[in-house]
């Protein structure tokens, strides 16, 4: 009775936030005190309690490092031209007939690289969206496409924060899973791009503006060089180096080329480090502004908050009750589809990715042994059903950023497509196991 007035009490406090527009840590830091004062009616001791919390925020210690160096890393690609050179030149692969296939798989290639969603839709998704009203394309399908494009590369970049965060979670291997979610996405990812392309035939273009490319080329050398730093992280990637230290020499590298071939001074460099790349050009500045640790300060935040909750739910019991009806739930559904249908509802009360990941891990951890199973269920439904919902940050700060209707979360294909088709795939090899056991 308790652990339902509490749960219920938290998600009061959640709808009050996001109804008064307040900002979502207000929310987590009162489920914070809240989940508190339930360890304290359970007998627990103010120190434990704190204890408990600091052992969940030690979980994710790795990831917040990684946190911070992809805010310098996203700024300093802003700075050296690394994101203007991709800008610059994919644009001319643009084709009217084809503008929202090319919008999704420029923004998975971004994605892949950066391996942020926010940052995404930020740069490439913002270029897609001001071309698509110069050309009149429906701006719900390419929202829906930035958004798809974008998580493409958050479920499955080695720099991803999410594919961290899971890893971390799991116990595994971050390039292995990487592995494993290549192929379970293979056909949703065609299945994707067949939807885009008939959907740009069916759409009315004028064609591609220069001015876009000008703006670009006024304001960096866009030199050759400046594309290493990217391709650095691919070619690193691939050779499973570590993820800090990849990150780390595309850092140095982006420095250099700063330096060098941009002419931004030392000093301003660590300037551009904590507080982001910031352009003189107010047209460039809003599609390229942004980046730097302080970027990260509040999804760092968000982290420390949602793991201080892991450890408490652990600790106390809390969602014990929830677990049993999960666990009966997969004898229905197979193991994959309750762990969507967690994933779902954990959305619903989040608002964010982090926690959604870190509560289905929770509430799931038992229903799928194999370690790199649960990793690549999570990746299948908990990275990408967030987005889906309305209210919650994963989706509307994208759509937020491209300035697109909250209603292209409809036309996201591939979030949906990857979860379906993940769920008849289990259910089929489920159904196979047991009539093999019958025969």
């Amino acid at each position: 009775m308790l652990e339902s007035a509490v749960l219920g009490t938290f998600i009061i406090g959640l709808l009050v936030s996001i109804v008064f527009n307040l900002s979502l840590l207000y929310a987590l830091l009162f489920g914070f005190i809240l989940f508190f004062s339930y360890g304290l009616a359970k007998n627990n001791t103010v120190k434990h309690m704190i204890q408990i919390s600091f052992k969940g925020i030690k979980t994710v210690k790795n990831i917040l490092i990684i946190f911070f160096m992809i805010g310098m890393l996203t700024a300093v690609w802003r700075a050296s031209g690394t994101i203007s050179f991709i800008i610059y030149y994919s644009t001319k692969l643009i084709v009217p007939e084809v503008f929202i296939l090319v919008t999704f798989l420029l923004c998975c290639i971004l994605s892949v690289l950066t391996g942020t969603s926010f940052g995404t839709a930020a740069t490439m998704g913002v270029i897609c969206m001001t071309m698509a009203n110069a050309i009149g394309a429906n701006p719900i399908l390419v929202g829906g496409a930035v958004l798809s494009g974008s998580y493409f590369g958050d479920r499955c970049s080695p720099m991803s924060t999410s594919a961290l965060l899971i890893s971390e979670l799991t116990g595994t291997n971050i390039y292995k899973n990487i592995q494993i979610m290549i192929k379970t996405s293979i056909i949703p990812f065609i299945l994707t791009c067949a939807v885009y392309l008939i959907a740009g035939f069916l759409l009315e273009s004028k064609g591609a503006p220069l001015e876009i490319r000008c703006l670009f080329a006024d304001n960096f050398n866009l030199h050759w060089l400046t594309i290493l730093p990217a391709i650095i992280i691919i070619v690193l990637s691939i050779f499973k180096v570590n993820v800090k230290i990849t990150m780390a020499l595309s850092i140095i590298l982006s420095s250099i080329i700063c330096i060098s071939i941009q002419k931004v001074e030392f000093t301003s460099l660590f300037k551009v480090f904590i507080t982001g790349y910031q352009s003189s050009n107010a047209e460039l500045g809003i599609m390229l502004n942004g980046g730097g640790i302080q970027s990260m300060l509040k999804v760092s935040a968000i982290v420390c908050l949602s793991s201080s909750y892991a450890s408490i739910f652990e600790e106390t019991g809390l969602l014990e009750g929830i677990k049993k009806h999960i666990n009966s739930l997969s004898n229905i559904v197979t193991p994959f589809g309750s762990v969507a249908i967690t994933s779902f509802f954990t959305s619903m009360i989040s608002c964010n990715q982090s926690l959604t990941i870190i509560l289905t891990h929770q509430l799931c951890n038992k229903i799928i042994s194999d370690d790199y199973q649960m990793a690549n269920s999570l990746e299948n439904t908990a990275v990408v059903i967030a987005p889906l919902i309305p209210w919650s940050i994963a989706g509307a700060v994208p759509l937020a950023t491209i300035s697109a209707p909250t209603s292209s979360i409809l036309a996201a294909c591939y979030l949906y497509i990857l979860p379906v088709y993940n769920f008849f795939i289990s259910y089929k090899k489920i159904h196979r196991n047991d009539r093999k056991l019958n025969a």
